[in-house]
């Protein structure tokens, strides 16, 4: 097993992490234990974590970016004040983005703030959305835009529970690792290149990589005043998107795909506003293109992708902000682009 202590929580990865979680339950000699999961994860993982968890009391909500909402913070919030959970309950969110996000946000709140822990099911939350301390729910169309900074007491990774994933959630994850070597270390990058991520088991080998990357860059900046911008790199115009989509599309973009697309978008931005070189721009683009599927911007007007974009939380003065990248392995925050400009690298994704 491996373990990351940090100041205020700590991380453990391997087969064996619940026994440790068990342990750090009884220790802290909680006065309940609640377990937030989805449908899907109620089904999959709850029952292996219930295999070395007592005394737990379960809360259900439905799965999908959809539900990431106040009205579903209320429910859970509702759950516990039913069940009489006081300052010393912990709230266990076992789940993928959405519920750790959403876990994290109403335990964060619940009291003014009871301890809650990640246990995250997906790639994409064991190695990013789960590390970090950020949680949220979407608010008026846009992605995140009512959430809070507290850290977890701590985070449990099973790799296990990858098992039970389709590969589109792979994907997800798959993305968010590019994104780390690509704002803070080249030789990652590379490694990324070489490991296929068709089968799951290949990637495990490169959580404990985006793992280090991210909370390097947490520890400095918990607050996300200056160096944790960085990881902002794909999701201005990833998020916009994506909440696009989520309100049009029968079927919505996933949080990775739609960061593919951004991160193929703010590269030619990288190479309009701070040179990055031609080769590095196709590299990037090349492997992001072969990796995730082609999604369709000739029917949306970029006009209504840039209102969305001028609603994002990191904008300044209406400005809208960009991390972009100097070179491949490093990274810039607080750059702003035109329409004009913006326009242009949504071009260029859709004439790939």
């Amino acid at each position: 097993m491996k373990e990351y202590h940090y100041k205020d929580f700590s991380i453990y990865s391997g087969n064996d992490v619940f026994d440790t979680l068990l342990q750090n339950l009884i220790e802290e000699g909680y006065s309940q234990v609640f377990v937030l999961t989805d449908e899907n994860t109620e089904k999959y993982c709850l029952p292996i974590l219930k295999k070395h968890l007592f005394n737990i009391t379960h809360i259900s909500t439905k799965s999908g970016e959809s539900h990431k909402t106040l009205s579903t913070a209320e429910i859970i919030w509702q759950a516990l004040l039913s069940k009489e959970a006081d300052k010393h309950s912990v709230l266990i969110n076992l789940g993928g983005g959405m519920v750790g996000d959403l876990g994290g946000f109403c335990a964060s709140l619940y009291k003014r703030g009871i301890d809650y822990i990640q246990v995250p099911t997906s790639l994409l939350a064991m190695i990013d959305s789960a590390i970090g301390g950020k949680t949220a729910v979407d608010f008026g169309g846009i992605k995140n835009m009512i959430g809070t900074i507290q850290q977890p007491k701590s985070v449990y990774i099973y790799p296990e529970f990858l098992a039970s994933l389709p590969h589109e959630e792979t994907l997800n994850g798959y993305a968010e690792m590019m994104k780390h070597g690509l704002i803070s270390d080249k030789d990652y990058w590379q490694k990324i290149q070489q490991v296929s991520p068709q089968e799951w088991p290949n990637l495990l080998g490169l959580i404990n990589g985006s793992i280090k990357i991210k909370m390097n860059i947490v520890t400095k900046d918990p607050y996300e005043k200056n160096e944790r911008k960085l990881l902002n790199f794909g999701h201005t115009i990833g998020h916009a998107i994506e909440a696009y989509s989520l309100r049009h599309d029968k079927k919505p973009l996933k949080h990775g795909e739609s960061i593919a697309i951004g991160m193929i978008c703010e590269a030619y931005l990288s190479k309009v506003v701070l040179d990055l070189s031609n080769k590095e721009l196709r590299q990037i683009t090349e492997l992001i293109s072969r990796t995730f599927p082609k999604y369709s911007l000739r029917n949306i007007l970029s006009p209504e992708l840039i209102k969305i974009m001028r609603q994002d939380k990191k904008n300044i003065n209406d400005q809208i902000q960009f991390s972009l990248l100097k070179k491949i392995g490093k990274g810039q925050i607080n750059h702003t682009c035109s329409d004009t400009q913006i326009t242009a690298s949504l071009n260029y994704y859709d004439a790939l």
